[in-house]
């Protein structure tokens, strides 16, 4: 029984990795913005929620036969809520600094939206979902510490502009919830969602070991 991770992001694997599962890596192609467009006024739990889904489904569609047979397939998606609005990857320096300044000194509520997905002969014969939510403490670098975050490109390719496992923690103050959620997937809930499909942290780490170097 394989694990599939459908999201290309470095920070769920290495979740997944460190907790002793090395999934199969398959990034879904999946419009994120058409999807946001259609879901109109939405709220956090439901964008999340549709992209993470849809994510999965994509993958789900474009497993070969070996995997389709037996494999769990997970889709995630992150965002962060800040004065009531959501915020994903910032996508270039100048947004990226515009988030901060307004973040740093403040709290703001980073949402994973979980779906997992159980594929047995090729048919997906269960489907569970779920929205992690954790609220994040942010920081006040200073112009320079922040100038020098910026030209790292690290938080533009990271929702929220910030990482909680890499050069963004420098300037994390502090969390109320589970960090695994923060970094983009959630060890706590993605167990419990497993348990509802039936399948165990035992059996996964039975057929998804990671190898000696990883």
């Amino acid at each position: 029984m394989r694990l599939v991770l459908g999201s290309a992001s470095s920070g769920r694997l290495s979740v997944l990795r460190k907790a002793g599962v090395d999934p199969v890596v398959l990034v879904s192609d999946v419009d994120e913005d058409a999807i946001i467009a259609s879901l109109g006024d939405a709220g956090p739990s439901t964008v999340v929620q549709a992209l993470a889904t849809a994510k999965a489904q994509r993958v789900a569609e474009s497993l070969d036969a070996d995997l389709s047979a037996d494999c769990v397939v997970i889709g995630c998606d992150s965002m962060l809520e800040f004065d009531g609005r959501l915020t994903g990857k910032p996508g270039s320096p100048e947004v990226a600094r515009q988030q901060w300044n307004s973040m740093a000194g403040h709290s703001a509520v980073l949402h994973t939206g979980h779906c997992v997905l159980r594929v047995n002969d090729g048919t997906v014969t269960a489907q569970v979902s779920e929205l992690g939510s954790t609220t994040v403490h942010f920081g006040e670098p200073s112009p320079a510490d922040l100038d020098a975050y910026i030209g790292t490109g690290e938080p533009l390719w990271v929702a929220g502009a910030f990482t909680l496992d890499g050069l963004g923690s420098w300037f994390i103050d502090g969390i109320d919830g589970d960090p695994s959620n923060v970094i983009g997937l959630s060890l706590p809930l993605l167990r419990r969602m497993l348990a509802h499909l039936g399948v165990s942290v035992a059996a996964l780490w039975a057929a998804n070991s990671p190898g000696p170097n990883e």
